[in-house]
């Protein structure tokens, strides 16, 4: 993760630091232009410029940062904007595997090129070009640059309404957007279904939070989505120990702490006649609280709120590597 900054796809630059001052970010990609932008260049000229590429040409408002008390940082989608650009951040989705839809005039030398994705190396494709291409790396994994979970536990507030426990009719419930046989999350649904009933969505007592693929530290929104909700989640995904990093560790059921469907299925039968040791995966509601991260928004505003905190230069030699293995 070390070396010179990249101008271009084709093109190697100069390392300098960043320059301070207000930022403003803009998403190169498949964007188009927002009238927004063009007011606050004509309103903060003497302020250094900052752009973030924005993913799936969303318009929105320059001043959005301020909603996650993120002060200094502004974002647009207008490309006219590029070469004042402090950072640039790039959705890896969008980036076509010829790289010809990426800025192809040499980069300012002040300015930082961010990869940004949030799915899993297994529903992601691989691009050989993205070496020595970016500065900073933006996704799930906690060794990212800049960390964008899917949620997360925050301390409950004096302001907080005291968490009460939704009425459930049901027991196990499960919703899946991608049915492929082949998942093993689909291969588990099936062997569960013999042994206890797995209802759609309603108001249960566990829900089935089976990650698409298994990655380290690739905790979706299913799993915050059912713990906001009230529900205790049943995962399947990375290591237990892995899971500890971001929830309680009794907070949630993990598919491999028993050596069968069926055991896991005594499991869960055995906490709906229990209601005390059912309860027990609620405690931490006593001191928390789940936030849901703000798709796109929020991961645009911490990139732009990075760079202006940090000021070294680098490059990222081996980003495949890295993500994919």
């Amino acid at each position: 993760f070390k070396g010179q900054g990249m101008y271009s796809p084709a093109s190697q630059g100069v390392i300098r630091p960043v320059l301070i001052g207000c930022f403003f970010m803009i998403k190169f990609l498949s964007c188009p232009t927002d009238q927004a932008s063009h007011e606050w260049k004509a309103g903060c000229s003497p302020c250094p410029q900052v752009s973030i590429m924005w993913p799936f040409g969303q318009a929105f408002d320059i001043y959005s940062c301020a909603y996650f008390n993120i002060k200094g940082c502004h974002l647009t989608v207008d490309k006219n904007l590029y070469s004042k650009a402090h950072g640039v951040i790039f959705h890896h989705r969008d980036i076509h595997g010829d790289l010809k839809n990426m800025p192809q005039e040499q980069r300012p030398w002040f300015q930082k090129w961010v990869w940004w994705n949030a799915e899993s190396p297994a529903n992601t494709n691989r691009i050989p070009g993205v070496d020595h291409l970016f500065n900073l790396t933006a996704s799930y994994r906690l060794d990212s640059d800049i960390k964008i979970p899917y949620g997360s536990l925050v301390e409950v507030t004096s302001e907080d309404k005291i968490f009460e426990l939704p009425k459930k009719d049901k027991l196990v419930c499960w919703v899946v957007s991608n049915w492929n046989p082949n998942y093993k999350r689909v291969q588990v649904f099936n062997e569960l279904s013999r042994h206890v009933k797995v209802e759609t969505p309603s108001s249960c007592k566990f829900y089935l939070a089976f990650e698409n693929s298994i990655y380290k530290d690739y905790a979706t929104e299913k799993l915050f989505n059912t713990m906001k909700l009230g529900a205790v989640p049943v995962v399947l995904g990375p290591s237990r120990d892995n899971y500890k990093q971001f929830i309680p560790r009794d907070s949630f059921i993990h598919v491999d702490d028993f050596s069968s469907t069926e055991e896991l299925a005594k499991k869960l039968l055995f906490l709906d006649q229990n209601e005390e040791e059912y309860m027990r995966y609620f405690t931490w509601r006593k001191n928390f609280k789940v936030q849901q991260g703000y798709f796109g928004l929020e991961h645009a505003c911490r990139s732009c709120d990075y760079i202006r905190r940090n000021k070294g230069y680098r490059t990222i030699h081996n980003l495949n590597k890295w993500f994919w293995g």
